[in-house]
Order: structure tokens, then C-alpha cells, then sequence
């Protein structure tokens, strides 16, 4: 066995991670751009596929690289959050354990750490950290859990017909997501993710930055999220196509001449 990689060294292992994960996106993109204007639906299905099942990758690689930030949680404190099953709930510990740390009084902390439960927190917090407690808290319900329960489906071969738990029923939910997703509702969920990110990437190793972003932010997601509920697949496809055709037969008009 070798010798134990540092902190320093396995978050330098993440950060390459995420930028291959990225690299990986954006030619899942370009794939999908090509197959959409040639109207190849088999390529556009599959490809919508892995780049939802990369984007939950990329969620959980980027928790992971936050864990090993130079500042931020030190070994017993990653460990407690890597301990946890769920990545949603790993999300949620590293909003705790950073509210607790940073905006909780010294005078007033809990009868044990163990016992911070959600409520707990949110009572003992000032009211404007509460406020933006219960804020990043819903955005991982609303915006991640939503993407990794997707990737799950997806990491256990079901790419048709995600299942529940049991694997004896569709899982409706994911089944609805998944037949809705589109390269521009994937772009736009990537976005809203690497948002999301960020803000709590500053809650970690920033508060001062947290503070100061955190409205510009939070106005960043309300756009995406406004830009993903108005954006037409179809007006996009038709515009991909129509510029493919005019492509061909200038090709096809300069082979003639």
C-alpha cells in the first residue's frame, strides 16, 4: 500500500476530475448540437442521457473538491459528511456544519453538535443567516436532489425506465424528467447547479464573499430558472435544422460549380 495522499494532494485529484468532467459536458454538447440538426433522434436520446448522468457527476465531484479546500473543513469534519449516505444530505451537512461555524454566538451553542438538527440550527442562527439558511436548503431540494435522483436511475442501468428503491415500479418523478430533458434544459440545470456552488463554496471558505454575493447569486438562479421555463426546445431544434439545410445546399451548390 502507499503512502496516504494529503488533503492537499486528493483535492488537487478533484479539481482534475472536474475539469474532465467538464471537458466531457461540453463535447456531449457538441454532439448533441450535430445530431439535433441532422434530426438523429437515436444520438439526441442517448447523448441526453449522459449528459444528465454527467451532470449529477460533476455535482458530486464538486462536493468533493469542496471537502478538501484548503480552508474550510478539517479531517474529522470531512469524514462526518463523507460518512453520510445520500449526496443530498452530504450537501446539506456542509451548509450546517458552515452556518454553524461561522454564524452560530460562542455564548450560545448547542448541548452537542451531534444534536444540530435542522430547527435547531435555524433557531440559533441571526435572522438574516437564518434567512439564507433556509434559502441554499431549498435550493438543494428544488434544484440538486432532483438532478442526483435522476443520475441514480442512470448509474444502475436504467435508462428507459428509471425504478424505484425496490425496482419493482417506475419511478414516476424521474420517469417525467427525464422524458422532458433537452440540451437546453440540461444547459440551463448546469448552470443553476454551478450557481448554487458557488454560493456555498463561499459559505465555506469565505463568509465575507458569501455576504457579499449572495444576492447577485440568488438574482443569477431567478434568470436561469426564468430562461429554463420560457425557452422553447422546438424553436431551438427548428433553428439547428434549418441552419444545417442552408449549410448543405451551399455545399452542395459550391460541389456543382
Amino acid at each position: 500500500m502507499g503512502k496516504k495522499k494529503t488533503p492537499e494532494e486528493i483535492y488537487k485529484f478533484y479539481v482534475s476530475n472536474l475539469r474532465t468532467i467538464d471537458v466531457a459536458i461540453k463535447r456531449i454538447v457538441l454532439t448533441l448540437r450535430d445530431a439535433i440538426s441532422r434530426d438523429d433522434k437515436k444520438t439526441i436520446d442517448v447523448f441526453v442521457r449522459l449528459y444528465a448522468f454527467l451532470l449529477g457527476a460533476w455535482i458530486e465531484c464538486r462536493l468533493k473538491k469542496l471537502l478538501f479546500e484548503e480552508i474550510g473543513f478539517d479531517d474529522n469534519e470531512r469524514k462526518k459528511i463523507i460518512a453520510i449516505e445520500s449526496q443530498l444530505s452530504q450537501w446539506k451537512e456542509v451548509i450546517k456544519l458552515a452556518f454553524y461555524k461561522h454564524y452560530v454566538p460562542a455564548k450560545n451553542p448547542p448541548e452537542s453538535e451531534a444534536k444540530l438538527d435542522h430547527q435547531t440550527l435555524k433557531n440559533l442562527l441571526p435572522k438574516s443567516e437564518a434567512k439564507h439558511f433556509q434559502e441554499l436548503m431549498d435550493l438543494l431540494d428544488d434544484e440538486i436532489d432532483p438532478v442526483m435522483r435522476v443520475r441514480n436511475n442512470l448509474a444502475h442501468g436504467q435508462w428507459a425506465y428509471p425504478l424505484n428503491r425496490r425496482g419493482d415500479e417506475i419511478a414516476q418523478k424521474e420517469m417525467d424528467i427525464l422524458q422532458n430533458e433537452n440540451i437546453l434544459s440540461l444547459q440551463f440545470k448546469k448552470r443553476l447547479v454551478s450557481h448554487i456552488a458557488d454560493m456555498i463554496h463561499d459559505l465555506v471558505v469565505s463568509p465575507p464573499t458569501f455576504e457579499r454575493d449572495f444576492d447577485k447569486h440568488f438574482k443569477n438562479i431567478e434568470e436561469t430558472r426564468r430562461d429554463l421555463k420560457n425557452s422553447s426546445y422546438d424553436s431551438y431544434t427548428q433553428k439547428m435544422r434549418d441552419k444545417y439545410q442552408r449549410g448543405k445546399l451551399r455545399r452542395n451548390s459550391q460541389k456543382q460549380n
